[in-house]
C-alpha cells in the first residue's frame, strides 16, 4: 500500500454510514446540479474534465455549492492519479511526501498527480509556497477548494498559476432539486423507505439552507431519522414540524408567488412614504423569508433612482455601495448594508421628475419615431459631410460668456420641449434655481 492508496481508499463500507451530503454524492457531471455556468454543455470546466485535459485550478465559492463535489467527479473520470487531503488536518511534512511520490510517478510512470486541497486558505505561506515548484514543473495539478477570496488568501505566485473558478451560491430550485433525488434514491437514499413528506416541507428546508446542498441534505436526514417511520400519505411531514426540527420559523413568502409582490410592494411603498422603520423590517422579512438579497438591493437601486432621483444624488450611490458591500463580506453581515440603504432611501427627499421625464420622452419617441439630428449639432468628420452642412451654425458654448448660447438641441419638431421639471426638494432646489438662471440668460441671448 502507498501514500497514494492510505490518502484516497475509503473503507469497504464507508458509503453505508456516511452522511446523507456524502452518500448522495454524484460522480458524474451529468448528475450534477447548479453551477450551469461552469458544468453546463459546452461550458469550460466541463469540457476540461470531460477531456482530461485538467490544469491547475482554484474552485472558490460558499459552503455546500459543489468544490468537493466537482474534485470527486474528476477524481472518478481522471486517468491521472488523485491524491486528496484537507488543510485543516494536512501539515508540512504530508505536503512533502506527496511531492516526493509525485515526482517519483512522473518520473518513472510519466504520471502526474492531481492534487486535490480542501480549505486551501488554511495552509500559511510557506505552506503554500511548497506546492510552487511543483505546480511550475507540472508535477503536480493543484486543485484548491476555498470559501475565501483566493485574491486575499492565496499566494499571488501560486494564484498566479492556476485558473480560477467561481462557483454561485445554489438555488432554492436547485436544492429542492437535490432534496427530491435523495428522497427517490434507492441505493443512497431514502427511496426504499415510506418516507413522505409535503413539498412544502421540502421548499422549505431548500429556503432555510440559504444555498448550502451540505445543510440541506443533513436537514432532510434529520427529519428521516425522527419523522421518517411515522410519515405516510395520510401523515406526510410538514413545513411545522421542520420549523421544529431545526428551530426556525417558515416565514410566509412565496418568492414567486402574490407574497413575494407584497413585500415588495410594501419596502417600496414604505420608502416613499419615508418611514424608516418600516423599510428596515419588510426588508429583512424578505431577507428572513428566503429572498435572494440581491434582488432586494436591485429593486432600492431602481427605487433611488425612480422616487428619488436627483433630488438627493447620494442615494443611487448609497444603494450601489450595497451591493458592493455585501457581495464582500456576505450574510449575515452584509445584511447591514442593505438595511442601511433601505433607511437612507426612505429619509431622502423624494422626487419623481427623472421618472416623468422619462415618461415625456418615451411617449415622443414612441409618437415621432425616428426625428432627424438638426444639422448644426451633426459631427463633420469627413469633407463630404461639411460640405452637405453637416455641423453648420453650431455654437461652441465654452467660446462665449458663462459657456451658455440660446441654441436648440432638440430635433425641430420637439423644439422648446421640457421634460425634466425638477421639484423645490432637497437638491432638485438647486436645480431648479441653476435651471431658472440659464433660461433666463438664454432668453436674453440673440436665437440661433
Amino acid at each position: 500500500m502507498t501514500l497514494f492508496d492510505s490518502l484516497n481508499k475509503p473503507e469497504k463500507n464507508y458509503i453505508s454510514y456516511a452522511p446523507l451530503a456524502e452518500r448522495m454524492r454524484p460522480l458524474k457531471l451529468d448528475d450534477f446540479i447548479g453551477q450551469d455556468h461552469l458544468i453546463g454543455k459546452g461550458k469550460v470546466l466541463r469540457h476540461i474534465i470531460e477531456n482530461d485535459i485538467l490544469y491547475s485550478m482554484i474552485l472558490w465559492g460558499p459552503p455546500g455549492s459543489g468544490k468537493t463535489t466537482i474534485a470527486r467527479i474528476i477524481e472518478a473520470n481522471t486517468k491521472n492519479k488523485f491524491v486528496s487531503f484537507s488543510a485543516v488536518i494536512a501539515g508540512i511534512k504530508q505536503i512533502k511526501d506527496v511531492m516526493d511520490i509525485a515526482s517519483f510517478e512522473i518520473k518513472h510512470n510519466n504520471i502526474k498527480t492531481i492534487l486535490f486541497v480542501d480549505e486551501i486558505h488554511r495552509f500559511n505561506k510557506a505552506q503554500q509556497d511548497a506546492f510552487l515548484p511543483f505546480v511550475e514543473n507540472g508535477t503536480i495539478i493543484l486543485i484548491g477548494a476555498t470559501t475565501e477570496n483566493p485574491s486575499f488568501e492565496i499566494n499571488s505566485a501560486l494564484l498566479s498559476r492556476c485558473k480560477v473558478f467561481i462557483l454561485n451560491k445554489l438555488t432554492q430550485e436547485n436544492i429542492s432539486e437535490l432534496l427530491i433525488k435523495a428522497i427517490k434514491n434507492k441505493e443512497h437514499g431514502f427511496g426504499n423507505y415510506k418516507f413522505v413528506i409535503e413539498n412544502e416541507a421540502v421548499d422549505f428546508i431548500a429556503q432555510s439552507a440559504d444555498g448550502d446542498a451540505r445543510i440541506a441534505y443533513n436537514i432532510l436526514e434529520l427529519a428521516f431519522n425522527s419523522l421518517g417511520m411515522q410519515s405516510s400519505k395520510d401523515s406526510p411531514v410538514n413545513p411545522g414540524q421542520i420549523e421544529a426540527i431545526i428551530q426556525k420559523k417558515a416565514l410566509l413568502y412565496d418568492k414567486n408567488g402574490e407574497e413575494h409582490f407584497n413585500l415588495i410592494s410594501a419596502l417600496h411603498k414604505s420608502m416613499r412614504g419615508s418611514d424608516a422603520d418600516a423599510s428596515a423590517y419588510w426588508t429583512m422579512r424578505m431577507i428572513e423569508g428566503g429572498e435572494d438579497p440581491l434582488y432586494i438591493i436591485r429593486r432600492i437601486v431602481r427605487f433611488a433612482a425612480e422616487d428619488i432621483g436627483l433630488a438627493d444624488t447620494n442615494a443611487l450611490v448609497v444603494a450601489l455601495a450595497a451591493k458592493d458591500c455585501f457581495e464582500f463580506i456576505g450574510p449575515p453581515e452584509g445584511y447591514l448594508a442593505i438595511i442601511e440603504t433601505a433607511i437612507y432611501c426612505a429619509l431622502a427627499p423624494k422626487s419623481n421628475a427623472l421618472y416623468t421625464a422619462y415618461n415625456k420622452i418615451m411617449e415622443d419617441i414612441r409618437s415621432h419615431l425616428s426625428l432627424p439630428v438638426p444639422m448644426h449639432i451633426r459631427n463633420a468628420p469627413t469633407k463630404l459631410m461639411k460640405e452637405a452642412g453637416y455641423g453648420n451654425g453650431y455654437k461652441y458654448p465654452h467660446n462665449y460668456t458663462n459657456a451658455i448660447v440660446n441654441q436648440s438641441y432638440l430635433p425641430e419638431k420637439l423644439k422648446g420641449r421640457t421634460y425634466y421639471q425638477p421639484t423645490e426638494r432637497g437638491f432638485e432646489k438647486t436645480l431648479k434655481e441653476r435651471l431658472t438662471k440659464i433660461n433666463e440668460y438664454k432668453s436674453k441671448l440673440p436665437k440661433d
